[in-house]
């Protein structure tokens, strides 16, 4: 690929420069939040950075589910994409230049979700902040948690400390404080929310910022009395990081890159949709799958044991077959598959396919 605007290329390798222009990439005009001038704790934001990433290395486990994402092989790089693949980067790509939230769905197993894990693994992101789904969900529960029965029972027994010390943002908070660079923010799943839980983000994605109202009711510029501590320390969703809340209110900077997945098992409200980028997921071609293999189990494994891979590979494609059924498998049964027949304790040649019909069957079957 060629095209200098792609800052995201899905090719799970980090590029400094695509990440320096990411900092200094112009918002559209009418897409433009807060401003470092009006920030008194700039140098704290700022600050802050350098903890994140720090945190996300940490995190091994999440580091390589970005790190071996892949949607092309390196050696068809210079090659002429596919359109489906050529879709999911332009969308991720557009999304971050326009500030606007991703709508991503497809099958299960077809990376919807690790998407989030390579842009901010591509792009140097630090950790992902991620908000999974169910029908109880609450915005309430993103944005922020107040625990005002443990502030209580602290006064009880004389022992209250400040009122951030009660307060934690939840992953959606956490996104949109002010920041240098975007956070990536996962929201698993939201087509399993209650119905009125997209609605309830619109103007929170359209103006990047909400009250934490306990603390807006003490702010100074609020409260006749200034007898509160301001600005306010708070917890984030981020581990042993907190921040710093300027008269009760979050306001992003720069606005997160924000990646909903949904299975596609309802449909959202048009003003929802208006607000996102939608795109579909592929599923995995055979050259995708050597790809992924060979991120997760490295080129030497995959050559030794070419003849088992590339056997499951077709097999996990149905190759082969006349009439071939919807795959409707996921691209980690694959990689379960070859882990078990090609490890040290691989099971003896007449428990192979035994093996291969536990672990590759398709997610429509019941029994």
């Amino acid at each position: 690929m060629t095209e200098d605007w792609h800052l995201f290329r899905g090719n799970g390798q980090q590029r400094e420069k695509a990440t320096e222009i990411l900092k200094n990439l112009e918002p559209p005009p009418w897409r433009k939040f807060g401003q470092w001038s009006d920030l008194e704790n700039s140098q704290e934001i700022r600050d802050r950075w350098p903890e994140i990433r720090q945190l996300a290395k940490k995190r091994e486990r999440e580091q390589l589910r970005g790190k071996n994402f892949r949607l092309y092989t390196e050696a068809s790089e210079n090659q002429e994409l596919s359109s489906d693949i050529r879709d999911v980067i332009n969308a991720v790509n557009a999304a971050i230049y326009l500030r606007r939230p991703l709508l991503v769905t497809g099958n299960p197993g077809s990376g919807k979700s690790t998407l989030a894990y390579a842009i901010a693994h591509e792009l140097d992101l630090g950790t992902v902040l991620s908000w999974s789904i169910t029908a109880r969900t609450t915005i309430q529960e993103g944005l922020y948690r107040y625990d005002a029965i443990g502030r209580l029972q602290d006064a009880q027994q004389g022992e209250e400390l400040h009122i951030g010390n009660y307060i934690k943002l939840g992953a959606l908070g956490t996104a949109f404080l002010a920041s240098d660079l975007p956070r990536v923010l996962l929201i698993d799943e939201i087509d399993k929310s209650d119905i009125n839980l997209p609605n309830d983000l619109l103007n929170l994605l359209e103006e990047g910022q909400f009250p934490i109202d306990e603390l807006v009711r003490r702010s100074p510029k609020n409260n006749s009395e200034k007898n509160e501590i301001e600005p306010f320390t708070i917890n984030t969703q981020d581990e042993g990081i907190e921040a710093v809340i300027e008269d009760g209110w979050v306001r992003c900077q720069a606005f997160p890159i924000i990646v909903m997945t949904s299975n596609g098992e309802r449909d959202f409200p048009p003003a929802f949709k208006r607000r996102c980028l939608r795109i579909t997921m592929p599923d995995p071609k055979k050259e995708g799958l050597e790809a992924i293999v060979k991120a997760h189990f490295g080129d030497e494994k995959f050559n030794e044991y070419a003849d088992i891979i590339n056997s499951l590979i077709s097999e996990f494609l149905d190759e082969g077959k006349a009439n071939k059924i919807a795959r409707n498998r996921a691209t980690d049964q694959l990689l379960n598959t070859i882990y078990v027949l090609t490890c040290s304790l691989s099971p003896k040649a007449k428990d192979e396919e035994s093996v291969k019909n536990l672990l590759l069957k398709r997610l429509s079957d019941n029994d």
